[in-house]
């Protein structure tokens, strides 16, 4: 089974992914992702507004590679990765709308896509994630666009990380 949450920045996809592991039995043998963005910064790859193809070109293959494993939780997911490239000032509206065509074949690997609203989630500043609130919620609106343009069958999960893990393990029936 493949499990990506995706959603806008600081809504707590990370802390769900990392509470999954520690916490739920059901997903021993899960491969578990989270986020690389300080490492791929270091390499001189721009993040957020700031991104370009190229930089979105890696943050795709990695995602692409996550779905490669038979038993992933993640959390990004190639919808993800195609909001922040729609919302890049470097990239071209032709080349982001060919970007999301390409990436969007990938959507369907995924057995559950959840996800997070940041309804009532503060931004935390980790250094490296974007902490502009008009930013958070553009990336928010595309994925939700994102979402209603590829409908992939998805769930909302709201609340605490425990409700959040509640929500989800009633809809996958684990």
């Amino acid at each position: 089974m493949k499990i990506g949450f995706c959603g806008t920045m600081s809504v707590g996809k990370t802390t769900l992914v990392k509470a999954l592991f520690e916490q739920v039995e059901q997903f021993k043998g899960y491969t578990f992702t989270t986020e690389r963005s300080k490492y791929l910064n270091s390499l001189g790859i721009p993040l957020n507004h700031e991104t370009t193809i190229e930089g979105q070109t890696v943050f795709l293959a990695e995602r692409v590679t996550e779905l490669m494993q038979d038993r992933l939780i993640t959390d990004r997911t190639i919808l993800d990765v195609m909001a922040f490239t729609n919302c890049a000032k470097k990239v071209s509206y032709l080349d982001g709308d060919a970007f999301a065509d390409y990436a969007s074949r990938f959507i369907r690997q995924y057995d559950y896509i959840f996800y997070i609203s940041p309804e009532g989630m503060k931004i935390e500043d980790n250094g490296i994630r974007e902490t502009d609130i008009t930013y958070r919620k553009e990336i928010d609106e595309e994925i939700k666009k994102l979402l209603f343009k590829y409908r992939p069958v998805h769930y909302e999960l709201k609340g605490s990380t425990e409700e959040r893990i509640n929500q989800m393990m009633k809809t996958i029936q684990f």
